[in-house]
């Protein structure tokens, strides 16, 4: 593919649309370089692919928080083609930018109507302004905490999300990035890079936003019809089941595989839902805690020298929508 031009000439440089008191709009990069330019203060960054849901709103107030009244937020609203396989859902993916705005607003509103920050950048590019040469003469490789759990599934993920998170961490240049913890293995590969390449921000992660039933709030669970939504639930369940396990252990140390068995079970006892992966992991390595071959192979045997804390994840697909899920397990006596 040729090199598409996106950028308009240096000068003059293209006004960043207004959505709102101290809100603003920017599609290319020449105009969130302005918008960044005339941002006051600290600045945090959101990353995310837009039909946004409370859980992503979780994520701007902690940076709202984190800047403080003077300071920035930049949220980018990207669905990422190189995260997606030729046989995934790039095409079908929810888009609402003016329900993002909206939301984004209102989520930042005070008491007044004025937002509670020094400035709002919102930052909705195309994939031409994101990779102006049409595809990425330099690649970024995930390591291989991309190899297992999402990347035996989906192989090309983590280095499309790597090649655009690192991208966007350029371009907005902020003291703070925050993710969610619902996507765990996205977490601690960005937090590896980070740390590897020296990129002078810190990550902060935000925990897991749910319904009132305890289904994670996810932008794919509105593929979910009335019934599977119901047969969703399996997930959230089986990380209780996860925890039941761990709790029964009366002051010894918990087993990994035990606990790992107690979700899977509860999994496997659901209707509807056809399971990808149960397992329990470090979270900060993906080093196999249970000996299931699941997550990376343990540098220390089984049973020996755990962490403090192990993750458990589970992926499944109920109909044709794939949900991920985890919850972070206390394994000290």
């Amino acid at each position: 593919m040729g090199r598409v031009s996106t950028e308009s000439a240096p000068t003059p440089v293209p006004a960043p649309c207004s959505t709102g008191d101290a809100a603003v709009l920017t599609r290319s990069r020449a105009e969130l370089a302005a918008a960044l330019a005339a941002a006051p203060g600290p600045r945090a960054v959101v990353m995310t692919m837009g039909a946004l849901h409370e859980g992503h709103f979780d994520l701007v107030r902690e940076a709202a928080r984190r800047v403080g009244p003077a300071g920035t937020v930049v949220v980018t609203i990207f669905v990422n083609p190189l995260q997606f396989a030729p046989t995934e859902d790039l095409d079908s993916y929810p888009r609402d930018l003016e329900g993002d705005l909206a939301g984004l607003t209102r989520t930042l509103a005070g008491t007044d109507g004025a937002l509670g920050l020094g400035r709002l950048i919102v930052f909705a590019p195309t994939p031409e302004v994101i990779y102006p040469a049409g595809q990425p003469a330099v690649r970024i490789a995930p390591g291989p905490i991309a190899t297992v759990l999402e990347g035996r599934t989906r192989p090309t993920h983590f280095a499309g999300v790597c090649q655009v998170v690192l991208t966007l961490m350029h371009l907005t240049a902020p003291r703070w990035a925050l993710f969610g913890r619902k996507d765990a293995q996205q977490l601690a590969i960005i937090e590896a890079m980070v740390r590897d390449l020296a990129v002078p921000l810190e990550i902060v992660p935000v925990d897991i936003r749910r319904e009132s039933d305890g289904l994670a709030m996810s932008s794919r669970n509105a593929y979910l019809s009335p019934e599977q939504r119901r047969q969703a639930l399996a997930l959230s369940r089986a990380l209780r089941a996860g925890h039941d396990a761990a709790a029964q252990t009366s002051g010894a140390r918990p087993d990994p595989a035990a606990i790992r068995r107690a979700a899977l079970a509860s999994l496997e006892a659901a209707d509807g839902v056809e399971i990808d992966y149960v397992a329990l992991v470090d979270p900060a390595g993906f080093e196999d805690l249970a000996d299931a071959g699941l997550g990376l192979p343990r540098s220390e045997p089984v049973g020996e020298e755990l962490p403090a804390v192990g993750l458990l994840a589970v992926a499944a697909r109920v109909g044709t929508t794939r949900l991920i899920d985890n919850t972070l397990i206390d394994l000290r006596p």
